[in-house]
């Protein structure tokens, strides 16, 4: 098998999955396909150094790299910010589409999570999406962020404890 027909095989299938967390990482939509692109060049480089079978986490694991130097060159390192507040806000500031009444209170809902998701620290929306997102296991979201499985755990934590509270605030807002 050539070099393009294992990477078609053992890649391509995963570029969903890997597209929605350079996006959910990047905050936006033309720079994920930019790292798309840069970690599919990667991945393509390296592909000898695939050894399992799962492609999944090995390609997941260089979009993470790649979305993380995108916010070290754009001086968004994620030690920053543990939950960007005024985004959050601004967020649920944006006006809804003309949706109608029956599916109103649905999008309001989607508009929170999605709202509170994005203000998370990269590191914290990095293992919601890939946990919640694309339903991997902590041993393969511990090998993506290259750190111990307890470290997932603990992030995943105060994730959902950042979410919960975001979106019990903001329901009492209501």
């Amino acid at each position: 098998m050539s070099r393009r027909q294992r990477f078609d095989a053992f890649v391509l299938p995963h570029l969903d999955a890997a597209y929605n967390l350079a996006r959910w990482l990047l905050r936006d939509e033309r720079a994920a396909e930019d790292a798309l692109q840069e970690a599919s060049l990667r991945a393509f480089r390296y592909l000898d150094s695939l050894r399992s079978g799962d492609a999944r986490p090995w390609l997941l694991g260089i979009v993470r790299n790649t979305c993380f130097s995108a916010l070290e060159r754009s001086r968004q390192a994620p030690e920053q910010v543990d939950f960007d507040d005024a985004e959050f806000e601004a967020a649920l500031a944006a006006p809804a589409a003309d949706d109608p009444a029956a599916r109103l209170q649905q999008r309001r809902l989607q508009t929170r999570v999605d709202a509170a998701i994005r203000a998370l620290s990269p590191p914290l929306r990095e293992v919601i999406v890939l946990r919640e997102f694309e339903e991997l296991d902590y041993a393969q979201i511990a090998s993506i962020c290259a750190v111990p499985v307890g470290t997932v755990m603990s992030r995943l934590s105060r994730a959902r404890d950042k979410l919960r509270i975001a979106l019990a605030s903001t329901r009492q807002g209501e």
